[in-house]
């Protein structure tokens, strides 16, 4: 049984399809392609872009829509809002990490989602002044979402570093952020540490510099989706981030048949896509052995190896962007505007991600 439904729990739902029964439980009743969220919170067009139906993922397992609550480790079984127990061999914990808005599944339907990027999208068109705090790949990409479609408003970006993108480690990456963003009228402030100020609509930084912005956004991190084992009884999975604490094997410490894939562990501090894959790509390898072998003739797991240098495309808009690419040596190449609309910033990698979930990719 899989419990989340986004890139590392469907990846490893689909690999393990033809060799065990699968169930994976989500609460949504679509898969969120969040790769294409900030731009479905900004245009109009893009609104249902990000929603895929889960129905042609898995041919031979099931896809259980509700909201886990309770893991019974004794019964061996997972126990949804509705009550219903739902029995497991082997349990996956895939449930991810919470995003600030616009970035969120709002709701549980597609349609109260779109709704809520369709808000977002009315109070952007609407405001004459927008702030985003974090200058990380979030926030770079959403300003310029937000100013190539309100070429008219001003915008800011507050970050609390002392480059834009500084956490990936590459200045030229993050100076060709910066320069996009001011040559597009962007005001960026660095250094800039923000919190909410006194009165309504008005942001402070530590130096107590004032921004009064009709809209604001934080693109300042997320949260891993583990509160619901805390309040099961489950905290002693957890560490002090609340993150799963997982072997290297990617198995929940301390348990054969329960492991943890994607951003809701804490197997490496970088939290993209790639590592999710890759996670869930190891832990279907690990599960296959644990399932297929016993006693004396038990097979070893394999070990995951932490992604610390991978690729990473920051759009700013469709036809323009950053990439960071690895090369030998432990240094970053950084590639721009046309390698970054062909891998990226285009299309979200959204036709990729139908074509995973059975549909065609328009």
């Amino acid at each position: 049984m899989v419990i989340g439904g986004g890139y590392a729990g469907v990846r490893l739902a689909k690999r393990l399809d033809t060799t065990a029964r699968v169930t994976l439980v989500d609460r949504k009743e679509v898969f969120f392609h969040r790769i294409a969220s900030l731009r479905a919170g900004v245009r109009r067009e893009w609104s249902h872009s990000p929603f895929i139906p889960y129905d042609r993922l898995l041919r031979n397992g099931r896809v259980a829509v509700g909201k886990a609550v309770r893991v019974d480790t004794t019964e061996r079984q997972v126990v949804l809002a509705t009550g219903e127990r739902l029995p497991y061999d082997v349990l996956v914990i895939a449930t991810g990490a919470d995003y600030p808005e616009p970035a969120r599944f709002a709701g549980t339907t597609a349609e109260e989602a779109a709704k809520a990027f369709a808000t977002h999208q009315q109070h952007i068109a609407a405001a004459e002044h927008v702030l985003i705090v974090g200058g990380g790949p979030s926030g770079v990409e959403l300003s310029a979402e937000i100013r190539l479609a309100r070429p008219d408003a001003r915008v800011t970006l507050a970050h609390s570093g002392p480059e834009l993108l500084h956490a990936t480690g590459s200045v030229r990456a993050g100076r060709k952020a910066r320069g996009w963003l001011e040559a597009h009228d962007v005001d960026v402030w660095l250094d800039a540490f923000m919190s909410p100020g006194n009165d309504f609509g008005t942001y402070r930084d530590a130096r107590g510099n004032v921004i009064e912005a009709d809209r604001s956004f934080w693109a300042t991190g997320t949260t891993p989706n583990t509160l619901w084992l805390r309040l099961a009884g489950h905290g002693d999975w957890l560490n002090a981030s609340g993150h799963v604490k997982v072997d290297q094997a990617l198995r929940v410490q301390g348990w054969l048949d329960v492991f943890a894939v994607g951003d809701v562990n804490d197997a490496t501090e970088v939290k993209i896509t790639p590592a999710a894959l890759a996670q869930a790509d190891l832990a279907a390898h690990n599960i296959r052995t644990y399932l297929n072998s016993a006693g004396k003739h038990r097979k070893e797991p394999r070990f995951y190896r932490p992604i610390h240098r991978t690729p990473l495309i920051v759009p700013f808009g469709p036809a323009d962007g950053v990439t960071m690419l690895p090369v030998p040596g432990g240094e970053t190449a950084v590639l721009g505007g046309r390698t970054t609309t062909l891998a990226k910033a285009k299309n979200h990698m959204t036709p990729y991600m139908r074509r995973r979930l059975g549909y065609t990719a328009a």
